[in-house]
């Protein structure tokens, strides 16, 4: 666990075949971007784990019902209450938990057409939106969330040039 630039508090954590490319520094600088972007109260704490692909079929089979591997899976912290959590003033608002296929990130960064960085982004931002309340369900509301996610990315250059 590692205080992000901007406060946040971010725990990233890599599956050792992943290890040696994915840069944890860079997800925490990302996520208080993304969080900064969307005027998250400080603190706030926010966990990643990037894993292969049986990891996120279990997941998504224990927890969404859906026996299959997916890109992403967010578990926000108060994800089905009617109310928020009440945090207490001086410890962090625990957003949630983020799962991340790398060979997903991969392949998905050869489809497109552009680097397994921008797609790891792009996947951490959707992670995240989600976890501040945003879906896809409807087509407004996919709309909006792209929109914000590509608004996001583009602020660090990392667009998705007309792809994703």
């Amino acid at each position: 666990m590692s205080t992000a630039p901007g406060g946040y508090i971010v725990t990233v954590d890599v599956d050792e075949p992943f290890a040696p490319e994915v840069q944890p520094e860079v997800l925490e600088a990302l996520v208080a971007h993304v969080l900064t972007g969307q005027q998250v109260p400080r603190p706030a704490e926010v966990s990643i784990w990037i894993t292969d692909e049986d990891e996120l079929q279990t997941l998504n089979r224990t927890y969404r019902n859906t026996d299959a591997s997916t890109d992403v899976l967010s578990f926000g912290d108060d994800e089905h209450a009617a109310t928020p959590f009440v945090t207490a003033p001086d410890q962090p608002r625990y957003l949630g938990d983020l799962a991340v296929s790398f060979p997903h990130v991969i392949r998905q960064a050869e489809e497109y057409g552009h680097s397994w960085q921008r797609e790891l982004s792009y996947l951490v931002t959707h992670g995240l939106l989600h976890l501040l309340g945003y879906d896809h369900e409807q087509p407004e509301d996919a709309r909006r969330m792209r929109e914000r996610e590509e608004t996001l990315l583009g602020a660090l250059g990392i667009g998705r040039d007309g792809q994703h």
